[in-house]
């Protein structure tokens, strides 16, 4: 709208206030404002401007522009009304221990709808950074909200042979359930994977936008040793199964093998942390200066691989061992996935028949199955178990990118999608799954725990999520301004042995975060 230019100044400052309480505006209903300007105010605005409009087409002009600004102001107030409310009802739903019945389902759906476009946001955002093999470094700051749900509904819909399970879960249940017991930081970019050691010492392992991997002490919570090697976005990271050596995916189209060998400091006293799975309110966002923390500081630094393997035409985005550790397989933009031998580096297989490009690898624990996820909505089982047959099946059930897909201890495959659907699959019968999960913000790298089959879904919405594989959902990890991430949540892995942190997530908040989960009291509220 126009307005004099000495104003100009104090009408800006004025709107800021507006703009930041704009990010978090609810969907409301239009109402017609009844308060009036005093005449000729519009006409007084503009008096000694030029414009070759005829005054009383201009004078339309300013009586519409008005109309829509006392629509706009009615909004704002209206907005405040309900924020407050809602953040009364939160206060006193948190404080008496309440259970708000008779959701509705069709909200999911309603939610799906208006975070579609946060999820395209967020995949060409995933894009940018994993192709990015340039030295400089850059983070991103944008916010995803996440919408909150706090009603009990469960229903089931049978597709074919396939169950559709969708759960909302209320605040119920002990808050010892889902503890943040340490985070990791020191990462100057976002996290892209994390992985544990199969070895003595147990560590923890990130890989990073910011061209680096780092290993922690997951007790002490501090950096031991840097991996500098890559050119790039380093995009995955994979232990040995037997020995202290790490697999790193990266951007500069190559994947490294190296050794490391590190000394683990001192444990501090354990903290009392407690903090249940769903009574944490999704409150506002920590600046990024919290984060900034001092970082690894001066620790060992390895910048020399002990193999490089190059092969591929386009980045590198996943890679991990064969059983045994004697091979190791990769995935890449260039649509292909390579087999290679670790101790001549030399390229064994070629694998190929994805339209687009790669997106996750993951090798069974103890069959030579690969499993390799791509962005034409597919992932493929590649079997190498005869050496003279290498059979494919191609899973077809998802809409939009396979982010990934892993195996269990059993004979399932659990995938995850940007379409926002996590899908488990039986390999005695891949024409449909046999469990669909539906949520509400894009699915990114999944871990299922070993002993108790829980799914770990890491989401764009910076939630984490617990599913059992039947569909159920379990638990929702802890988010507020306090604890838990505060931008897109990229992985998760599962630790069952540690009996401290059993469950790690990462995201491009730069940090990792090591939760304890009662698993059986998860299990008993089920």
């Amino acid at each position: 709208m126009p307005v004099e230019s000495g104003s100009s100044s104090s009408a800006s400052a004025a709107r800021h206030p507006k703009q930041k309480r704009k990010a978090h505006s609810l969907s409301i209903r239009r109402t017609n404002s009844t308060e009036e300007r005093p005449p000729g105010m519009h006409r007084d605005m503009l008096e000694g401007q030029d414009s070759k409009l005829p005054l009383s087409l201009r004078n339309n002009l300013l009586d519409l522009f008005g109309q829509i600004e006392r629509e706009f102001e009615n909004l704002y107030i209206e907005n405040l009304e309900l924020r407050r409310e809602i953040d009364s009802l939160n206060e006193r739903l948190t404080g008496d221990g309440q259970i708000l019945e008779g959701g509705d389902p069709n909200k999911g759906a309603l939610k799906a709808k208006a975070s579609h476009s946060t999820s395209q946001l967020s995949q060409k955002l995933k894009t940018t950074y994993k192709a990015s093999t340039s030295k400089c470094l850059c983070t991103f700051h944008g916010k995803v909200g996440a919408p909150r749900g706090f009603s009990v509904a469960t229903w089931e819909l049978l597709c074919g042979d396939s169950w559709i399970v969708s759960s909302f879960k209320a605040t119920t249940g002990s808050r010892a359930i889902c503890q943040l017991l340490k985070e990791y930081v020191g990462h100057r970019d976002g996290i892209w994977d994390l992985g544990i050691t199969r070895t003595q010492p147990v560590v923890l392992g990130t890989a990073s936008a910011d061209h680096s991997a780092l290993l922690w002490s997951i007790e002490t919570g501090k950096c031991v040793l840097r991996y500098a090697g890559h050119a790039g976005s380093v995009n995955s990271i994979k232990f040995h199964p037997t020995e202290q050596m790490a697999l790193t995916a990266s951007g500069d189209q190559t994947a490294h093998i190296w050794r490391y060998m590190v000394q683990l400091p001192a444990p501090p006293p354990q903290p009392d942390a407690t903090a249940s799975c769903d009574d944490d309110p999704d409150l506002s966002d920590r600046e990024d200066g919290d984060l900034d923390g001092e970082g690894p500081g001066e620790v060992p630094t390895i910048r020399v691989a002990t193999a490089t393997l190059k092969s591929h035409q386009g980045v590198v985005i996943a890679a991990d061992w064969l059983v045994g550790g004697r091979q190791v397989v990769t995935a890449s933009w260039d649509r292909a996935a390579n087999l290679y031998e670790v101790e001549t580096s030399e390229l064994v297989h070629t694998l190929t028949g994805h339209d687009q490009e790669l997106t996750h690898c993951c090798t069974h624990p103890s069959q030579r199955l690969v499993v390799t996820s791509s962005r034409d909505t597919t992932f493929r089982l590649w079997d190498f178990r005869d050496p003279s047959i290498h059979s494919v099946n191609v899973f077809q059930g998802h809409t939009d990118t396979v982010t990934s897909a892993v195996f269990t201890v059993g004979d399932n495959v659990v995938s995850g999608s940007d379409d926002r659907t996590v899908k488990v699959w039986d390999l005695k019968n891949m024409r449909s799954p046999i469990a669909t999960i539906r949520t509400d913000s894009a699915v990114n790298r999944l871990s299922v725990s070993t002993n108790q089959r829980i799914i770990a879904l890491p989401h764009d919405n910076r939630q984490v999520r617990l599913f059992d594989m039947n569909g159920v959902r379990l638990a929702r990890l802890p988010r507020s301004n306090r604890m838990g991430h505060r931008r897109m949540v990229c992985c998760s892995a599962w630790n069952e042995e540690n009996q401290s942190c059993n469950l790690f997530t990462c995201g491009f908040d730069r940090q990792a975060i090591g939760w304890n989960i009662n698993i059986p009291a998860l299990l008993q509220e089920k």
